[in-house]
């Protein structure tokens, strides 16, 4: 997990490819004004998906996983923080659901960290998380990134 504000996302364009062109998408002007939905930006390879949602407690959510795409989630406004653990030894609650790239696990974060609006957190395959943790509505952006 990566958590930074997006003056330093530079830093991170050499990661993987398709980084680089996610932040210029959280960069454009705009992007507060886009209604909630996908976004294109490189094909299946990267694309991003607005949404508003409201905040919920830990108690109501699962740890999710991706195995194809590294999830940039970007808090535009709201109060959000964002559970964290290893995938490592996690068991699955659910089957593996491949066309949303999605898996569902068993137990708690490790740490929850608050991703204040403006910032941003990058969990990589490898990663469990828990978003949505709040209280009131919540927007943002996810970009997905192809990771392989």
């Amino acid at each position: 997990m990566i958590l930074d504000t997006l003056e330093n996302a530079a830093n991170y364009a050499n990661l993987k490819t398709g980084i680089s062109e996610a932040f210029g998408f959280l960069d454009q002007p705009g992007l507060t004004d886009l209604p909630d939905g996908r976004y294109e930006i490189s094909g299946e390879r990267v694309y991003a998906v607005v949404m508003r949602e409201n905040g919920r407690q830990v108690s109501e959510g699962e740890l999710e996983g991706h195995r194809k795409y590294i999830d940039i989630q970007y808090v535009i406004s709201g109060d959000e923080s964002i559970g964290w653990k290893t995938r490592r030894g996690l068991v699955s609650s659910g089957a593996y659901d491949e066309e949303q790239d999605l898996e569902f696990f068993e137990g708690e974060p490790d740490s929850i960290v608050r991703v204040p609006p403006g910032s941003f957190a990058v969990f990589m395959p490898r990663d469990a998380h828990l978003p949505l943790i709040g209280t009131g509505s919540i927007h943002k952006v996810v970009v997905k990134v192809a990771a392989g």
